[in-house]
């Protein structure tokens, strides 16, 4: 059985995000390395893996936000809270969190997931 495509995305992920030693990121300078290479190619190089491993990291994240939302929202919990409840914890907007838990609520009911 083919796999849904969603699931080939995830997959192919960009470079791994290793966490920094701490020493290194105190250092406001240092960021992944990138400030000691001298090649401008390796530098690109590395420079675009990290801002692709970031973008899908947000995206999954994301995408784990609108899950939490939607679940925190359903009405059959008994301790359900308001998109106005959500949107105080999140930091957001009532109707930025209102377009999440409808996300959310999509990617829970969706079965290729």
């Amino acid at each position: 059985m083919a796999q849904p495509e969603r699931n080939e995305r995830q997959r192919l992920r960009p470079a791994p995000l290793l966490f920094e030693p701490s020493e290194a990121a105190a250092d406001p300078e240092h960021f992944f390395d990138l400030e000691s290479m001298e090649d401008p190619k390796e530098l690109l190089a590395r420079a675009t893996e990290l801002t692709l491993a970031f973008r899908a990291a947000t995206d999954r994240a994301v995408e784990f936000q609108a899950m939490a939302a939607a679940q925190l929202a359903d009405p059959r919990r008994f301790d359900r809270l308001t998109a106005a409840d959500i949107a105080e914890r999140a930091e957001w907007t009532e109707d930025y969190a209102k377009k999440m838990i409808e996300f959310g609520r999509s990617l829970l009911n969706d079965p290729t997931r």
